[in-house]
């Protein structure tokens, strides 16, 4: 018999593909523009990898690919590693996701680093994506079964300095997705999704001292992620989907007050490396590196629409006595390529080696419409595990 998922799975599902990705909704007809709205919004599998597991960078307007190395480069920028104070740390963030719609929806992640010496660190993550519990029903609405779908991706990275203010970075991930493992469709055995994909990072920090004792610091990050293999939910798919490959680029500049005091400003752009979806479907025929290249110019409505791709994210930091901070940001996405802006704010504490930072998402734009992304709140939890560098 075929069988389908009950309306509230149907209904989450389309809000975590279309909401928890930068620009990646999965939409229920791949490579149609909407004529009434215009959106021309690009199709990922596994958008969950774009969902920031920092609670630093999410108070940031999820901007974290140039602010200074903590546990979480391990995610926003592996290079940033080797310039990190801390030898060894270790972080755990946890994010209800979707909240205004459901209550078991959420994003864990475990992050780790250690230097290996003044040049070298290693880092590794954990993300567990958990979409709660479903019921599955046949046609008839007949209960028929109940499923928790789940995906993760590990991490295992390896940054260098290449001279006093340059580093890079290389990591491999392991992606899982089962999202219906067991179930069938069309008589089509629906199975867990497995890939493989890697990040190459860049970063560049340069110091200059003050007359009152403090110092600025200019750092400038990129990153390409989740260049890997496609992804299929059964093994007849004509069609495999593409991961959420992406090309970052971020600023930061921090601003030494005095002794005390200092604020950091902070810049990402970011755009997905995956083909705009046309009206035939051919963009699905492409393969990975051509997808990627052909995604700087293949939009149908040319350069103009190319640049509505990009995504902006902006913060600021103040940290007292690097004690004591205080975050707010702002992201943004053009109105035919998801339309999500929001504005965040968040706090952070550090006492001897425990570090906390808090995270609360405001989404704007959008009118009276409710909108899942409203009140998203992030959790992150850090401890240094080496004292020998006195902080």
């Amino acid at each position: 018999m075929i069988r389908k998922v009950t309306l509230s799975l149907v209904f989450t599902s389309f809000f975590i593909l279309g909401l928890n990705a930068v620009s990646d909704a999965q939409v229920a007809n791949p490579g149609q523009t909407d004529g009434r709205t215009g959106e021309n919004i690009i199709n990922t599998a596994v958008p969950f990898l774009r969902i920031s597991p920092d609670a630093r960078s999410g108070a940031m307007g999820d901007a974290g690919i140039a602010l200074s190395p903590d546990v979480n480069a391990t995610y926003w920028n592996l290079s940033k590693l080797p310039f990190a104070e801390e030898n060894t740390s270790v972080g755990l963030t946890y994010t209800p996701w979707l909240r205004e719609l459901t209550n078991d929806v959420f994003l864990a992640s475990l992050n780790g680093y250690t230097k290996l010496d003044e040049n070298q660190a290693i880092g590794a993550t954990l993300r567990y994506f958990s979409l709660g519990n479903i019921q599955f029903t046949d046609w008839n609405g007949t209960p028929n079964g109940d499923f928790h779908p789940r995906e993760y991706a590990f991490d295992l990275g390896y940054a260098r300095k290449l001279g006093e203010e340059w580093s890079i970075g290389l990591a491999g991930r392991y992606i899982y997705s089962n999202l219906a493992n067991g179930q069938t469709l069309g008589g089509t055995a629906i199975r867990a999704g497995r890939a493989v994909a890697a990040d190459v990072s860049f970063f560049h920090t340069k110091t200059y001292d003050n007359d009152n004792g403090s110092q600025n610091v200019w750092n400038i990050g990129a990153t390409i992620t989740n260049i890997g293999t496609k992804i299929s939910y059964t093994s007849s798919a004509q069609y495999k989907d593409f991961l959420p490959t992406n090309l970052g680029i971020g600023t930061a500049y921090t601003f030494g007050l005095d002794e005390f005091n200092k604020i950091t400003l902070t810049l990402d752009v970011n755009k997905l490396m995956v083909p705009t979806p046309d009206s035939s479907g051919d963009y699905r025929n492409k393969g990975v590196v051509a997808g990627m290249f052909s995604s700087f110019g293949d939009a149908p409505g040319g350069f103009k629409e190319e640049l509505h791709e990009l995504m902006y994210s902006g913060g600021a930091e103040y940290w007292y006595n690097n004690t004591f901070a205080v975050r707010a940001g702002y992201y943004s996405e053009y109105k035919t390529k998801g339309d999500r802006k929001y504005f965040t704010a968040g706090v952070g504490l550090k006492y001897d080696i425990i570090g906390a930072s808090f995270s609360y998402l405001v989404p704007s734009g959008n009118g009276t419409q409710r909108n899942p992304l409203s009140n998203t709140l992030r959790l992150t939890l850090t401890v240094n595990l080496s004292r020998d560098n006195g902080n």
